[in-house]
């Protein structure tokens, strides 16, 4: 086997791995965030979007150290600790303003009820996120 195919295996292993670790501590991440949203909208009666900005801020502190010491843990250089912790918490806002966007939508102009926001916050941006992750945060 050639230096440049062994090389291509190795780092497709890598981001396969990667990819389970995130889909592992990103998948209990968004089902917390979920959680949090559903109690307070549902069961609270809080309106969607502060529902949202609740489950965002439960988020966000729990996942930075599950994926800065788990999902990308064998991921670029965690030398520039302001660096890295900025830029997840620009990530992260993106995974506010994304989950906001659809939330808003399925209880806005939609006009339905506060679980058709869960749909896209569990299956869309936990894949854009891990992508911002991986080429740009945890770098």
């Amino acid at each position: 086997m050639t230096q440049t195919l062994k090389s291509l295996l190795m780092s497709n292993k890598a981001l396969l791995l990667q990819f389970v670790r995130y889909g592992v501590t990103g998948g209990f991440v968004t089902l917390v965030g979920v959680g949090v949203y559903w109690v307070v909208a549902s069961k609270g009666g809080y309106a969607p979007l502060l529902a949202t900005l609740v489950a965002y801020l439960v988020a966000v502190t729990i996942g930075y150290g599950l994926h800065s010491r788990f999902s990308f843990k064998d991921h670029g250089s965690r030398d520039d600790v302001v660096g890295t912790t900025t830029r997840f918490l620009a990530g992260s806002l993106l995974s506010y303003a994304l989950n906001s966007l659809f939330v808003w939508i399925a209880t806005g102009p939609m006009h339905g009820p506060v679980e058709w926001g869960i749909v896209p916050m569990v299956f869309i941006t936990p894949v854009i996120i891990f992508i911002v992750n991986r080429l740009w945060v945890f770098r």
